[in-house]
């Protein structure tokens, strides 16, 4: 049974990304008690998955590492991964929250060998990748997972490849009889830090997401160009291997549009940029990336980062929302639409089709565990019907990394405010 102290006094954080990262070590270094709760079997969401950063074109490995250090050092500090929130009740100060642990089937004596991983031999779809790749049945999810232990796929509990895995480690560390745990916590202000999913963009239908291989999604391409990634960062087409050297960026893919995401993503125009950088570093001047586009979005000190890009001569730039995908004989997709810009149609054959999908809430409006304002796009509203509850970073608005770390800090400031008051009230 896994051993959680907390009182009224607890802050507690859902979600265990850069945002929920950020909001728990904040509180956490002022003292007061935190309890972070994870549905992925490690921290850093979905800013691990990234290949660098814009517009510094900087590696998240650097913060990463930072926030990983930190999280080790603060005894304030409870982390439970695989874990998940399925019942919140009660008021500011007063919360009882119900806590759902799934099965690791690997303890606390896991030293990240891989002798488990060797040993089995089922492969499923890589999560971690997008799908792009293939996993082992006891996997570590990446090669800076926090915590550093391995996970055994629940499918092969009850399988010889369960019980190869056991008998291949030298640490006693699979425990196949690990179940399913259920805890109930009390804290006093509740931080919601669940982050963002990207747009299904199988329901773009026009783009042909789930006919065409070589239509993809930009966080599948992110993950495409990274060295550590699925192809050891070459950028190649998943239909047969070749070099994708003409890629199309399609903008707003599902946002911006009153029959998917009303809403502006704000980070897909500058994500599109960064990531025809990738293609200019591959192929230099064989490259060749169009980029389609609504209106592009760079504010602040995005703007010298967009110009930079926008000057280089093996990337265009058409203003146009195209209407469709289709593909030839050969697999090239093929983008049709017309530039509004000189209304001239076009019907451009590519390598490779990105599109750069929208941001919406990971978690659904009629899943909340607890009643909380939400508006229309998903997002908890800052509102005093929230009591104790605060949203952190792309729970509450689609947002860079930069953004959700500013806002989390500002959501741990107001759970410690909730918390100094109960304090205060007990004496």
């Amino acid at each position: 049974m896994t051993a959680v102290i907390a009182t009224n006094e607890t802050i507690l954080v859902v979600g265990g990304g850069i945002s929920g990262m950020t909001a728990a070590l904040e509180a956490a270094e002022t003292g007061k008690q935190v309890v972070l709760v994870e549905q992925r079997p490690y921290l850093g969401g979905r800013v691990t998955q990234l290949y660098k950063y814009f517009p510094k074109l900087c590696f998240p490995t650097c913060g990463l590492e930072i926030n990983q250090r930190r999280t080790k050092q603060n005894p304030n500090l409870t982390i439970l991964t695989l874990a998940e929130v399925t019942g919140l009740t009660g008021s500011a100060g007063a919360y009882t929250a119900t806590i759902t642990l799934a099965p690791r089937y690997v303890n606390e004596r896991c030293t990240a060998c891989g002798d488990c991983a060797t040993a089995v031999e089922a492969e499923f779809a890589d999560e971690y990748n997008y799908g792009l790749s293939k996993r082992k049945g006891a996997y570590l999810p990446h090669r800076m997972a926090h915590p550093a232990r391995y996970v055994l796929d629940p499918a092969i509990i009850g399988t010889a490849d369960a019980e190869k895995a056991k008998a291949a480690c030298k640490y006693d560390a699979i425990d196949l009889e690990m179940r399913e745990e259920t805890l109930e916590l009390r804290c006093g202000a509740v931080i919601w830090a669940t982050g963002w999913q990207p747009y299904d963009a199988a329901k773009i239908q026009p783009y042909g997401y789930d006919r065409f291989p070589n239509v993809i999604t930009s966080v599948e391409f992110e993950r495409l160009a990274d060295v550590n990634g699925p192809t050891g960062g070459k950028i190649v087409r998943p239909s047969d291997g070749k070099e994708a050297k003409k890629i199309a960026f399609i903008q707003c893919a599902g946002s911006r549009d009153r029959n998917h995401l009303l809403h502006c993503s704000r980070i897909c125009c500058m994500a599109s940029l960064k990531q025809a950088t990738y293609v200019l570093d591959a192929f230099a001047e064989q490259a060749e990336v169009n980029v389609y586009y609504i209106d592009l979005r760079s504010i602040d000190r995005f703007e010298d980062f967009y110009n930079k890009v926008r000057a280089n001569q093996n990337i265009k730039f058409i203003k146009s929302k195209p209407s469709s995908v289709v593909a030839d004989k050969d697999g090239n997709p093929i983008v049709h639409g017309v530039d509004t810009e000189g209304y001239n149609r076009y019907a451009e054959p590519h390598d490779l089709v990105v599109l750069a999908v929208g941001m919406e809430p990971a978690v659904k409006k009629d899943a909340f565990p607890i009643s909380v304002q939400i508006n229309r796009e998903g997002f908890i509203e800052a509102a005093p019907e929230n009591g104790g509850i605060f949203a952190a970073g792309c729970a509450a608005d689609a947002l860079d990394v930069n953004r959700s770390a500013q806002h989390a800090t500002g959501a741990a400031l107001r759970a410690i405010q909730v918390i100094n008051r109960v304090a205060r009230a007990e004496v």
